[in-house]
């Protein structure tokens, strides 16, 4: 049913332009007004979400490893520098890992329960088509964005045109079919589908999880259809971007209603995006469990908020207070002495 829901409510947005303009020729509204309002709600929710994690106190070092930690016989145990780093350096490589690579999510495994001989038993596999299609999806996002750069720069960056260059480089069909375009359709396919057929994933997925898919096929969806099918006026497009860039609108008339569907969807991402869980773009980097080394057992971690007027109480006080208590009870004891406990205990 969340599933259900998310999809219609994309169908919703999808009329939404399209009776607003092929009805009610609110082109100004659905073409300046409503993608400038969602671009500075992006703007200032995505700042204020960074600004808010900025301001967390992380007192300790508290970084989620997957790997050997340092040893003082370095010969013996291996150090993992990039799953468990213990400087800055190695920190950055790991965090670049992640960036880039999704490192973490390779190491992606599944679990299911099988019978053997009459006695559940629990199978464990590795799991590789998540961090495939996932690196699949956010790539052939990131370079659809620095394709359409071209739609709000002049002049067009060389970085711009070579992306253009590689992204349709097969030469494909005409106009040029774009390899990002199957991709990021593929990936978001995918990722759908694994939410449906996992009937562990299904029960834990909310209307949130579902709705960014739906809505960011509906929005690559609707650019397909628009430049394959449509073939809008690519001049008219890029004459009311500019106005956006430059901030002299102007809404050209003969621009076909399948690009306000495309932007209003993209509209409704932007102003989305700061809300939901798709802020692991900007959270990523101010992960504590991902970008502290871990130096717990090298470098002594004081919490800053500890009252000076409480002394911290060792091992060692402790089991002179409780020596008498701890031996009754048949705990170990390091001093043999504290079983007979203080005047004070």
């Amino acid at each position: 049913m969340n599933a259900l829901y998310s999809l219609l409510f994309v169908f919703l947005l999808v009329f939404i332009p399209l009776f607003g303009v092929g009805l009610g020729h609110l082109n100004t509204i659905f073409g300046v007004c409503i993608p400038m309002t969602a671009f500075v709600i992006f703007i200032l929710g995505f700042a204020y979400r960074i600004f808010k994690w900025g301001k967390s106190p992380v007192p300790f070092s508290i970084p989620t490893t997957g790997g050997q930690q340092y040893a003082y016989d370095p010969e013996t145990f291996k150090q993992s520098k990039w799953d468990n780093p213990t400087n800055g350096f190695q920190t950055f490589v790991r965090m670049a890992l992640e960036i880039l690579t999704f490192r973490s999510l390779f190491r992606n495994s599944s679990a299911s329960l099988h019978e053997v001989k009459g006695e559940p038993v629990v199978a464990y596999a590795s799991a590789k088509w998540l961090w495939l299609f996932a690196l699949l999806f956010h790539y052939s996002f990131l370079v659809i964005v620095i394709r359409h750069l071209r739609l709000f720069l002049e002049p067009i960056p060389f970085f711009v045109n070579g992306a253009e260059f590689m992204d349709g480089i097969l030469q494909i069909g005409a106009p040029v079919l774009y390899q990002s375009d199957l991709l990021i359709i593929a990936g978001l396919l995918f990722l759908l589908f694994r939410r449906l057929a996992d009937a562990k994933l299904r029960y834990i997925s909310l209307v949130n999880d579902y709705f960014p898919l739906f809505l960011i096929i509906g929005i690559a969806a609707s650019g397909i259809y628009m430049r394959y099918y449509a073939k809008v006026d690519v001049i008219a497009i890029k004459e009311l971007t500019m106005g956006l860039a430059t901030f002299n609108f102007h809404v050209p008339a003969n621009i076909d209603v399948s690009f306000y569907v495309h932007v209003f969807l993209v509209s409704v991402l932007l102003a989305y995006f700061p809300f939901s869980k798709l802020m692991h773009l900007g959270g990523v980097f101010l992960s504590p469990t991902r970008n502290m080394p871990n130096d717990s057992r090298i470098r002594h971690h004081v919490n800053p908020w500890n009252d000076p007027n409480i002394k911290p109480h060792s091992y060692e006080a402790y089991e002179k207070d409780f020596g008498p208590m701890m031996a009754e009870a048949g705990l170990p004891l390091d001093n043999p002495e504290n079983a007979k406990g203080t005047e004070e205990a």
